[in-house]
């Protein structure tokens, strides 16, 4: 969340922040409505006060007669301003992060700048498969008994495919942690109010978020939300900072209002198993931490010669919570194209700096040598989304005989340095 007294005195930059970010909020009607409960606490204060001026000496009859007036009006005030404080919250939640100066302004999310690629577009001298195609000659994946037990967008791995994936995790891991990052296997599950202390949205049609019935508990997308909440309404001192965590957590997500978006196979799912960056720091910190979130990024997917372009994510695609954000985007040669053949670029990982805006939301401060508190600095960043990352690998890797041939540096991790998929079908 943003600074209120940021808001109160950047009304018009706020706005136009909005407006680039396409927010729909109204920042007018949160100024009036935070003016609004500023009154009412002063109101409700100066009546308490006068209640426990009364209190503190025998009161006539009179008096008395005038402090119950008091207590009603005090209730009553008190009734409004919880009304008020709920509508705040809400447009607050809504209100984006300020942006990043370099970030190109843009209404079409289509524009975000690419600024940098690592090897070119893998070429075959055969038809190129999709992963659907080969999983299915390679006995990979089963849609069909995964529809039947779980119902549509679930998938069974099986065989080398399943075997690949913990090979993922692990060369992640191995990555990761060599930067001095400390592993965590996390809860699938999360309190809601931690979801909205980070900028997720755990309600409404356009919500990503499983919700548990009768509880206020919510199946986590991300472990962006178990490491976000970990330090939750902590003070950490400003010598253990950077924290530095990566994260192994099953995602789970509705993909509401995907329908029109590229989803085939496993490429757009209800669950997936992800590794996730996450950094605590201070605020002159952040922009380090994040080009060093996406530096281990570029270095995961070099190491699997997986060719790659970066991103920069211009206003109009940016997330709520993050002043800036960058993608890899991974060529999928089985990816249809806006040409209509086959071939074209898609997400495979994202990094953000958050600055103190889910810190605010969570509360999470660091305390200075002077022993000031101030809102640290939060930053996240995909190492191996699995369910991308495997297509990626099968359709960059497979040969004219529908084999697929596995990366070097994941050999190691598969049973007997397994160095190939042998078509079965």
């Amino acid at each position: 969340m943003l600074d209120k007294k940021f808001i109160r005195e950047n009304i018009e930059l706020v706005k136009e922040n909005s407006k680039n970010r396409l927010a729909n909020v109204d920042i007018d009607n949160f100024v009036a409505l935070d003016k609004r409960v500023r009154d009412l606490e002063k109101e409700i204060n100066d009546l308490r006060e006068r209640r426990n001026k009364s209190s503190k000496k025998k009161p006539s009859p009179e008096e008395i007669l005038e402090m119950k007036e008091v207590g009603k009006n005090i209730k009553k005030l008190e009734e409004e301003k919880i009304e008020k404080e709920t509508q705040l919250k809400e447009i607050w939640m809504a209100i984006p992060n300020m942006t990043h100066k370099d970030v190109l302004v843009s209404l079409d999310e289509e524009e975000n700048p690419v600024v940098e690629i690592f090897l070119e577009p893998t070429k075959f001298d055969f038809e190129a498969r999709d992963h659907v195609k080969l999983s299915e000659i390679n006995d990979l994946i089963d849609f069909n008994r995964a529809t039947k037990v779980s119902g549509a967008k679930f998938y069974y791995l099986k065989n080398e495919l399943a075997l690949m994936e913990f090979a993922l995790i692990q060369y992640a891991l191995e990555v990761v942690t060599k930067h001095g990052f400390i592993p965590f296997s996390t809860p699938d599950l999360a309190k809601r109010e931690v979801l909205e202390g980070l900028g997720f949205n755990p309600r409404g049609e356009s919500t990503q978020v499983y919700n548990i019935e009768n509880n206020d508990l919510c199946l986590v997308g991300t472990a962006e939300i178990t490491m976000g909440g970990y330090h939750m309404n902590e003070i950490l001192e400003k010598k253990e900072l950077p924290k530095k965590y990566v994260a192994v957590s099953h995602c789970f997500r509705t993909e509401a209002g995907s329908y029109s978006k590229f989803s085939k196979g496993i490429f757009r799912v209800h669950q997936f198993t992800k590794v996730e960056m996450f950094q605590y720091v201070i605020p002159e910190k952040s922009e380090e931490a994040h080009k060093e979130l996406l530096e281990i990024e570029k270095e995961i997917f070099m190491g699997l010669q997986i060719p790659f372009r970066v991103v920069d994510h211009c206003t109009a695609d940016l997330g709520a919570p993050s002043i800036r954000t960058f993608d890899l985007e991974a060529w999928m040669p089985g990816k249809p194209n806006k040409e209509g053949g086959m071939g074209d670029w898609a997400e495979i990982t994202s990094t953000s700096n958050c600055t103190d805006y889910q810190s605010r939301g969570l509360n999470v401060k660091y305390k200075k040598e002077n022993n000031e508190k101030e809102y640290l600095h939060m930053l996240n960043g995909t190492a191996v989304a699995v369910s991308r990352a495997l297509i990626a690998i099968v359709e960059n890797f497979q040969q004219e005989d529908g084999s697929i041939e596995i990366p070097k540096v994941l050999k190691k991790y598969m049973p007997d340095n397994l160095e190939k998929i042998s078509r079965k079908k």
